[in-house]
């Protein structure tokens, strides 16, 4: 008897287990929640270095100079020049590099820049013979009638649109002997590469309008007009106010270094 109730507590004790075992096999597993690594998000803070590339269309209209001087009989009008406009377009390039700042959509920022620009050193004038005179020579020379670099310190402020920022920007403009200002916007595009060490490249494209204030004494001889029966007598390029101004338009490539 004795035998046959220690037989049924064991037969019990192995049936109990088993079901026990399979009622835990029916459990969901706990396993650790997945870890969801958060997106970049782009940002605009950061220096950054670059060149450009562009093409400028300069505003130096000319006026019409009355030759007299030494050697003139009477001091009457020897003749007169007419120069042509100067409304001419060349190519500029150079570079540059800034700083920008982003606080939510808005960007502020600084660039400074500095570009070569090819210049037109020729005279183009007619002479037309004065009163009572049969005749002169003009022969022209070489001027600078223009900067061969320029530069510029500016302001940005724009508005991003993730990688995608429009702005304006002004601020001093400059050449080796005067001084002026300058006034623009661009759009500027990043795109998703980090080349060179950089943590974004981006692209963009600018408007600049650009004032330099010209020195009177910076006006050089154009050549010189022999009269006839009298001497040589130099020329100057005539202006008919203070200021040189031209428009840029340029494409810009920059490297920016700063964190997403």
């Amino acid at each position: 008897m004795k035998m046959r109730l220690l037989g049924l507590l064991a037969a019990t004790a192995i049936t109990t287990a088993g079901i026990s075992a399979a009622s835990a096999a029916d459990l969901p597993v706990r396993t650790a929640p997945p870890v969801f690594a958060p997106v970049p998000v782009f940002t605009w803070t950061g220096f950054y270095v670059g060149g450009n590339l562009g093409w400028g269309w300069r505003d130096s209209n000319n006026d019409p100079v009355f030759l007299t001087g030494p050697g003139v009989p009477g001091g009457l009008v020897g003749g007169t020049l007419l120069f042509d406009d100067n409304n001419d377009a060349t190519f500029t390039g150079g570079g540059q590099i800034g700083y920008n700042y982003q606080i939510g959509s808005w960007v502020i920022g600084a660039e400074a820049d500095i570009q070569g620009i090819d210049t037109n050193n020729n005279a183009n004038a007619v002479f037309i013979p004065g009163p009572g005179f049969a005749g002169g020579r003009f022969v022209p020379g070489e001027f600078e009638n223009g900067a061969d670099w320029w530069g510029s310190v500016r302001l940005r402020a724009g508005v991003a649109f993730d990688r995608f920022l429009v702005y304006a920007t002004g601020g001093l403009a400059y050449t080796e002997d005067n001084t002026g200002w300058t006034v623009g916007g661009g759009v500027e595009w990043a795109m998703p590469v980090n080349w060179f060490g950089s943590s974004a490249v981006t692209l963009g494209l600018e408007g600049l309008w650009v004032s330099i204030d010209q020195d009177d004494d910076s006006i050089q001889p154009t050549g010189t007009f022999t009269p006839a029966g009298g001497v040589p007598v130099d020329v100057f390029l005539p202006q008919n106010n203070d200021e040189q101004d031209f428009f840029v338009a340029r494409a810009k490539l920059n490297f920016k270094f700063g964190t997403y």
